[in-house]
């Protein structure tokens, strides 16, 4: 028996203040544990008129719910343990140390993989002294006083990183730097040597990326293109791990089924997206193509903004020896959360609601919950073959190993602005290069130009034209 809650409109309460923060026992009212399906009210695209009168757990309402509303489908021991057990072998190693989860790890605590943080007053009197320090309206100078201000700000106005700066541990170590010491005597030095001191400890004691608190997460399957990496490509787990990570195929094809039993007309509507685009971009007979999996991982507060609008994702859990306790996942703004164990399926609208766990209790030093996320990329749609994105690879590889090439610099990825010419808002001037290599691809490489830049084909031919006149 499958218990049907339907929400009341009362019951959910958008909760932005909770992105990244930490959820426990207090985030969450009812703790689902068996059979059940959560729907908001049927009022969109329902064919039944909401009834505020329909109680929590109406076995009936069921009937006139459509898909469009539904929060989570959840089921006890769906898949089997030689399902379950090979997708362990084939993912746990796909979980791999990280800092790039966003709100997702929380506000940052400790230190990141031993390197220390830079706090928000650090930065605040650094950026002070570099950029806003001056003498006073009366032409004082009293930077003692500004310190003692900027410190007490902070003190009084507290808030949480979720990205941050760190100090770099070779050069802190190797000067001996005391950043306490370095404020006491920057206090006093002139206006113009306490910029140039400030200057130089932003820009050579800090590294200059942001970073998150340290995790065990990572993604299998394929991914799309994004700014440094601008093609479509297999995540490097599945590139470099193809034979392991097709130990899970059979465990993603039970979840297939699951997902067209349960939830046939989005099943059928993410089918019809992987449909279309090329079948070496997604785990096959399924309609997924990449998976986020998180060892020992308890998320924050957050959102998954990159899966497929009106499809759907799922949360399946995994582990070696299923000793452990929690990590629930919780809904705050519905007030509900999930025990997902080993076997169980949950179909989840997550890119939608915000959620995030409750805390891990392990009850073995070795025990491990592996928890998996599959769904469709939406930017996925946006790809062209497998051929033609492993050409933009190829492209830049070009690009990155020629040592003449005119742009070459220390540690250059071989990327460099308008490189591909994508839209035809975009200026076609720098991918002048990239034109000639398609070109050089022959009747690929004007089909590809056709396809995916005839804007940039038509910029150049009659360029060329107007030239030869």
């Amino acid at each position: 028996m499958v218990k049907i809650i339907v929400l009341n409109e009362q019951d959910v309460t958008p909760r932005p203040d909770l992105l990244g923060q930490w959820l426990d026992e207090t985030s969450y009212k009812y703790l689902i544990e068996e059979d059940t399906d959560v729907y908001l009210p049927p009022s969109c695209g329902s064919s039944l008129e909401f009834d505020s009168s329909c109680s929590r757990e109406c076995s009936k309402c069921d009937q006139g719910l459509n898909e469009q509303n539904v929060i989570f489908k959840f089921r006890k021991n769906f898949f089997t343990q030689e399902e379950v057990d090979a997708a362990y072998k084939g993912l746990r190693e796909a979980a791999i140390k990280t800092d790039n989860r966003g709100i997702a790890a929380g506000a940052t605590t400790g230190t990141c993989g031993g390197r220390e943080w830079v706090t928000d007053v650090q930065l605040s009197l650094l950026e002070f002294f570099a950029y806003e320090n001056t003498a006073n309206v009366f032409g004082e100078y009293t930077p003692r006083e500004s310190v003692e201000r900027l410190i007490e700000y902070h003190k009084n106005n507290k808030h949480e990183l979720f990205r941050s700066l760190v100090w770099l541990t070779s050069k802190v170590v190797e000067t001996g730097f005391d950043f306490d010491k370095f404020i006491d005597h920057i206090c006093t030095l002139s206006i113009d040597e306490a910029r140039v001191a400030a200057i130089d400890v932003l820009e050579n004691m800090i590294r200059n990326t942001t970073y998150c608190n340290l995790v065990y997460s990572g993604v299998a399957g394929w991914y799309s293109r994004y700014t440094r990496i601008p093609y479509g490509r297999a995540t490097t787990y599945t590139r470099d791990n193809p034979e392991k990570f097709a130990l899970a195929y059979p465990f993603f094809k039970s979840l297939s089924k699951g997902f067209q039993e349960l939830l046939p007309t989005r099943f059928a509507y993410q089918m019809n997206f992987v449909d279309k685009i090329d079948q070496q971009f997604r785990i096959p007979e399924t309609p997924f193509t990449t998976v986020t999996v998180n060892r020992n991982f308890r998320t924050a507060g957050h959102v998954d903004p990159a899966n497929l609008p009106d499809g759907m994702a799922n949360l399946c859990v995994l582990s070696n020896n299923d000793k452990y306790k929690g990590c629930y996942l919780v809904f705050p703004e519905i007030g509900y959360a999930v025990n997902v164990r080993p076997r169980d399926l949950l179909l989840v609208q997550n890119q939608c609601g915000l959620h995030g766990n409750t805390p891990l209790i392990v009850e073995d030093e070795g025990a491990e919950r592996v928890s998996l996320i599959a769904y469709a990329h939406e930017s996925m749609g946006e790809l062209g073959s497998y051929e033609y994105e492993s050409t933009r690879k190829e492209f830049i590889d070009s690009r990155r190993l020629n040592p003449n090439h005119p742009l070459q610099r220390l540690r250059w990825n071989g990327i460099s602005p308008g490189l591909f010419c994508d839209k035809p808002s975009e200026d076609p001037l720098p991918a002048k290069e990239w034109y000639e290599y398609l070109k050089t691809k022959g009747s690929i490489g004007d089909e590809w130009l056709d396809k995916h830049h005839p804007w940039l084909k038509s910029y150049y031919e009659a360029k060329g034209i107007e030239d030869f006149f």
